[in-house]
């Protein structure tokens, strides 16, 4: 198995949902690339490199606690983004 960061699916699985709540959010795929990574760099990392890690590390952010942390971070990062768009440039 490879190394990989576990939150990043948790982003990634909960950016429409709330991106849902700003309907004046731009969602071309820079705005979306802009608003994960800006969630991730706010969001503490979740690397594993097993399967039982990988098992347990999703287990761990099911909680709600996590779930509002990601929400949160989300929508911090869509006001961000959305008063500083880059999909103009090149």
């Amino acid at each position: 198995m490879e190394v990989k960061n576990c939150m990043e699916k948790f982003v990634l699985d909960n950016m429409d949902g709330v991106l849902g709540k700003y309907p004046e959010a731009c969602t071309c795929e820079k705005c979306r690339r802009d608003i994960c990574i800006l969630a991730l760099n706010h969001l503490p990392p979740k690397y594993v490199a097993t399967d039982k890690g990988d098992t347990y590390t999703r287990l761990t952010l099911c909680t709600q606690e996590y779930t509002m942390a990601i929400v949160q971070e989300l929508a911090k990062a869509i006001e961000i983004v959305m008063h500083n768009p880059r999909h103009a440039d090149n």
